[in-house]
């Protein structure tokens, strides 16, 4: 019966993994068109790079080597593969580039196009194969009206076979757009290398710079509405795999409908997601947030341009909203490393766009986006269905950017409502100060459970208030005794236990 349930951990040292692999290798002879060795060639020589990191989405790892072989011998460049991402893979890992000293960064595969400022840049795509006649077909079955205002949106592994679909698109669909790959100071396979904002000519889509009333820049893309015509009067067409690009895309464009190809299975459709299902689920973590008095601030990425700001800003609007934060730096982000903080009563996660959507069912505490915890603590910024997931959009000066009010302007700040998940009053005010800072420590808490120093921290509150408080060193108390040999072999069998 105890074997049924536990065994000396022979059968997992003697047992034998095989490997998968997802993705076969490709051809050496299709290296260069897939991978574009020789715009890569052209962009090392270019900048003179001494070392060049390249990272590979997981799928892609197959044919690090060949390529890497190959940018060597072409270039007098060292090239370093970055085996293992810091966060996600779609980001580009600066840290590790830099790391090694690395002059520029390759990346390849999928890419969530977010910013980054540290080094040279270049995205390679990869090629994903399209078939475009049954896309068009898609297309037509599921926007019969000729007319229709509809934006091409797609994942960027197909952003090679674009142009073609939309030639074959326009002679029947003559308000169809086509969004284009726009990030600013990097290089990608295909685009033009953007040193700042481009101009709207040439660059709105597939609309002439006469007719564009209003140029849209979400994650990495860019298309002009045409003039009189807002986002509400278009539809979007996307094409790509079901995941967390896509959400993206439909979290933050709502007020649309979508309608998808996916290459993967020729199939297109017209997509059903309850997206007002989505956001009331998001609502309800809002409320959590609300009722949260410890905030946990989880630094998802270190490579997105502005992300020390929003941590400040983060820090900041928790802080004026009476509330305790802490930040945590830990990688990439899983059950058990959360549960180890139990005086945290909600997190955020500062990330790139397509990761910050994290579903946190299993974990012990909610995570949230900057967005939704700025709706619950900013009083003047309200729930209108609109989401953002960019936290560079919540940064002053930018397109979403709501002032915090200001405690001195309202003397009655204070305010009282119910949490509509508890059901309990709770009180919120607004602080016209810093975070406090306490004396020297302020922050200790004495080890006996009856007597507790006046100014604690939450932290050290919440400590004080656990029945087993760690290991206690206890000096002057434990005898001193002669070093005696301890057991032998692992915890569920000692050696000098015997078989039992």
């Amino acid at each position: 019966m105890a074997a049924t349930f536990s065994s000396d951990g022979a059968q997992v040292i003697h047992r034998s993994l095989s490997a998968l692999t997802t993705e076969n290798r490709t051809d050496t002879k299709s290296l260069d068109e897939v991978y574009q060795i020789d715009e890569i060639c052209n962009f090392i020589t270019q900048n003179q790079f001494q070392k060049v990191a390249l990272q590979f989405s997981d799928e892609l790892l197959v044919d690090s080597v060949a390529i890497a072989s190959e940018l060597e011998k072409r270039t007098e460049a060292k090239v370093y593969i970055l085996g293992d991402t810091s966060y996600g893979s779609c980001c580009v890992d600066e840290v590790a580039a830099e790391h090694i000293g690395a002059d520029g960064i390759i990346h390849y595969g999928r890419a969530c196009l977010s910013p980054s400022r540290r080094l040279p840049l270049m995205y390679v795509f990869g090629r994903r194969p399209v078939d475009l006649q049954k896309c068009a077909s898609s297309f037509r079955e599921l926007y019969p009206d000729k007319d229709s205002h509809v934006v091409i949106l797609y994942d960027v592994m197909y952003f090679f076979a674009m142009d073609d679909l939309l030639q074959l698109l326009q002679s029947e669909y003559s308000n169809v757009i086509m969004s284009l790959i726009n990030v600013e100071g990097t290089t990608s396979s295909g685009c033009k290398q953007t040193d700042g904002p481009q101009q709207e000519t040439g660059e709105t889509g597939t609309l002439p710079s006469s007719t564009v009333g209003h140029v849209v820049c979400k994650f990495g893309r860019r298309f002009g509405l045409r003039d009189g015509l807002s986002l509400e009067n278009y539809g979007m067409f996307y094409v790509g795999q079901e995941g967390v690009t896509l959400t993206n895309f439909m979290m933050t464009f709502n007020q649309c409908s979508f309608c998808t190809f996916n290459p993967e299975t020729d199939v297109g459709r017209l997509e059903s997601v309850n997206i007002n299902r989505a956001l009331m689920k998001r609502y309800y973590l809002i409320e959590r947030a609300k009722d949260a008095n410890v905030v946990g601030i989880l630094v998802g990425t270190l490579g997105m341009s502005d992300y020390l700001a929003i941590i400040d800003h983060l820090k900041g609007i928790i802080g004026k909203a009476g509330k305790k934060s802490y930040m945590f730096a830990m990688g990439k982000l899983n059950v058990p490393k959360l549960a180890n903080f139990l005086e945290i009563d909600i997190y955020v996660l500062v990330s790139c766009p397509e990761n910050s959507l994290l579903d946190s069912s299993e974990f012990y505490r909610p995570v949230v986006t900057p967005f939704e915890m700025e709706i619950a603590c900013n009083k003047n910024r309200e729930w209108t269905g609109e989401y953002v997931t960019d936290f560079s959009d919540l940064l002053p000066g930018a397109c979403s950017h709501v002032e915090f009010p200001s405690p001195d302007a309202d003397p009655d700040s204070d305010s009282t409502d119910v949490s509509l998940i508890t059901g309990a009053l709770r009180s919120s005010s607004l602080s016209s100060s810093e975070p406090h800072v306490t004396v020297p420590g302020s922050s200790l808490v004495q080890r006996n459970q009856t007597l507790t120093v006046a100014q604690t921290n939450t932290a050290a509150s919440f400590l004080a208030g656990r029945s087993w408080q760690g290991l206690e060193q206890k000096l002057g108390e434990t005898p001193v005794t002669k070093a005696v040999e301890g057991r032998r072999g692992i915890a569920i069998a000692y050696d000098e236990e015997g078989n039992r």
